[in-house]
């Protein structure tokens, strides 16, 4: 999995395969757009479809004091955005490294503040980056839940050390479970398909056991059943914009709640890679459809 990952980003990472990747508009089929009215317009879209919606705000690893303030302006927009829509459900997710994390812990945790004290009610949820930020972002979502009830944070199936932070967490935590996109060396990180699974079941029924609220966030339907048939009622299911729309209506129909993640925004080539790394189909997907004449 490591290997074919690998061979994925270095791929796209090529100035031709990006260049394509521009011209022909497929990312489309997997970021919402470029503003946040886009964002909002697929949110309405997906309501109508019986879906919650989390609205990301593409972006990462920011250089400039500057850069990490428009981030948070763009993200209280969001919230402010969602409040003006009370029949949406919808929350946001945010990176760390986007306000400010690499400049210092406390830029990032003041911009993330800011953003919680507009979101109010909204949920806000820290997605998790590579490992040398898990301890970081994981002192930040601690210090800011002291005031903050509607603030979650990821965990990464993928990472040897899930086991232990899953049991660090405060209980009654919310939690979004993936089973991890970045390129990872194995000294922290599995390197197969199957051992990322097992990690991945035996997470669930650790924070099942913490009575945490669980976003089960996977495409993999091994996983998805898993979830349903342990029985745990503090669960929603969570798959990304433009991936296994089958399943997510599936899951509708059936009358479980399904959130949606909605990318969107300038930074979309970096969210596109990792899509394309972790799940060969849309490779597959993306590859034919740049060669089909436009």
């Amino acid at each position: 999995m490591s290997v074919l990952r690998a061979s994925v980003l270095r791929l796209t990472a090529h100035p031709v395969f990006r260049s394509a990747a521009v011209r022909s508009g497929i990312w489309r089929r997997f970021v919402a757009g470029e503003t946040l009215r886009e964002g909002m317009e697929t949110a309405q879209m997906l309501r109508a479809s019986g879906m919650a919606v989390i609205l990301d705000h593409l972006g990462e690893n920011v250089s400039a004091q500057a850069q990490a303030t428009a981030a948070t302006d763009a993200y209280v927009d969001a919230a402010e955005s969602l409040h003006a829509d009370p029949t949406l459900d919808g929350a946001i997710s945010v990176k760390l490294t986007q306000l400010g994390l690499d400049l210092s812990t406390q830029l990032a945790t003041e911009n993330l503040s800011r953003v919680l004290d507009t979101a109010g009610s909204t949920l806000v949820m820290i997605d998790m980056e590579s490992h040398d930020y898990v301890d970081r972002t994981l002192d930040v979502y601690r210090k800011l839940r002291v005031d903050h009830d509607q603030i979650g944070v990821c965990i990464q199936a993928c990472l040897h050390r899930s086991t232990r932070d899953a049991f660090d967490l405060p209980e009654g935590a919310i939690v979004r479970l993936v089973k991890g996109a970045y390129l990872e060396p194995q000294s922290v990180a599995f390197a197969r398909r199957a051992e990322v699974r097992a990690a991945f079941g035996g997470l669930f029924a650790t924070l099942a056991a913490r009575d945490a609220t669980i976003h089960v966030a996977t495409h993999d339907p091994a996983l998805v059943e898993g979830a349903r048939r342990f029985g745990y009622d503090r669960v929603e299911y969570q798959m990304l914009y433009g991936v296994r729309t089958d399943l997510q209506r599936k899951l509708v129909a059936d009358g479980l709640p399904v959130r949606v993640y909605v990318p969107y925004g300038g930074e979309w080539y970096p969210y596109l890679t990792r899509r394309l790394a972790e799940r060969p189909a849309t490779l597959w997907f993306f590859l034919r459809n740049l060669a089909r004449p436009r």
